[in-house]
């Protein structure tokens, strides 16, 4: 069994829509979309839910007003401010600390489970879906990714799929560490942008920490050639391989207009490159010996 994960330093960099279609051409593989805190892989895959299941993904304080005697020492203790006067704790607010149980004299204050969500196993014709819903305001999404990835890897396991793909989350943060977890190839997908080269440095230096090997796609390369020839660069001095770079086509936009994998455009010039990309992937990475990690 394979993990490859996509991955950007930034959001709205292509990340979903190459995920997808690489569903597509893998044709039975097992699918996880872990950018929890915006999942939108479902858009495109339009999955049948067969399972849905409660997420508790933190602890926040519940006072027992029969059982408080006002001393005030949870509300002078929370930095928060998380605690009303008339000792009533703000859910949004309280960061599940525990500080208020430790100190009050009575006992009044209790740490329980704080619902945070949804996860889901749901079936798409590429192969299974496990996805997940994050409650506005919760944390703790790195936790929640972790429980998907967890739940693709029983999936590939119990149905003996080969590979697990997986639309990482934007960013550095916890969500991208457990994304990264165990996986054999992470696909940087990045754009010629000044902000698009920044992250896509910071997010590889990350998963280099992680030891996890790394290959970068250049999407819409042609609307800016020089900052391409700088990734290029980058990507030769680092020891990084270049996948491939992805033109600019207004046909993307048309494909999320119509909730479809860009790929299932059997005309569109981005599609045939990416086309093109997940064959080379298939034969550099899991047809043969896997490449050297990177660092």
């Amino acid at each position: 069994m394979k993990q490859l994960v996509i991955i950007s330093g930034k959001g709205g960099t292509g990340k979903t829509t190459l995920a997808a279609s690489f569903c597509v051409l893998a044709s039975g593989c097992v699918i996880a979309d872990c950018d929890v805190d915006a999942a939108d892989m479902h858009i495109l895959l339009h999955p049948e839910t067969l399972a849905s299941n409660d997420f508790y993904g933190g602890k926040t304080a519940v006072i027992n007003p029969s059982v408080c005697v006002s001393c005030g020492r949870c509300v002078e203790i929370c930095r928060f401010g998380a605690i009303s006067k008339n000792f009533k704790v703000d859910l949004y607010s309280c960061e599940g600390c525990g500080f208020c149980a430790m100190v009050c004299p009575v006992k009044a204050v209790e740490m329980k489970e704080r619902f945070s969500g949804k996860w889901f196993f749901s079936k798409t014709p590429y192969g299974p879906l496990l996805h997940a819903r994050l409650e506005p305001g919760s944390e703790n999404s790195g936790k929640l990714v972790s429980k998907i990835k967890k739940e693709a890897i029983e999936t590939a396991t119990r149905e003996n799929k080969d590979i697990i793909i997986i639309d990482g989350p934007p960013g550095t943060g916890c969500p991208l560490m457990a994304s990264l977890s165990g996986a054999d190839l992470a696909v940087i997908i990045t754009e010629p942008t000044l902000s698009g080269i920044h992250d896509m440095k910071r997010v590889f230096e990350t998963a280099v920490l992680l030891k996890i090997s790394c290959a970068v796609i250049v999407n819409k390369w042609d609307i800016n050639a020089e900052n391409s020839w700088e990734i290029e660069k980058y990507c030769f001095d680092n020891g990084i391989k270049l996948l491939g770079r992805i033109p600019f086509d207004k046909s993307a936009e048309k494909a999320i207009e119509d909730m479809e994998p860009l790929v299932k455009n059997t005309n569109s010039p981005a599609a045939k490159e990416i086309e093109k990309i997940w064959n080379k992937i298939q034969e550099e990475f899991f047809c043969g010996e896997k490449g050297e990690k990177n660092g």
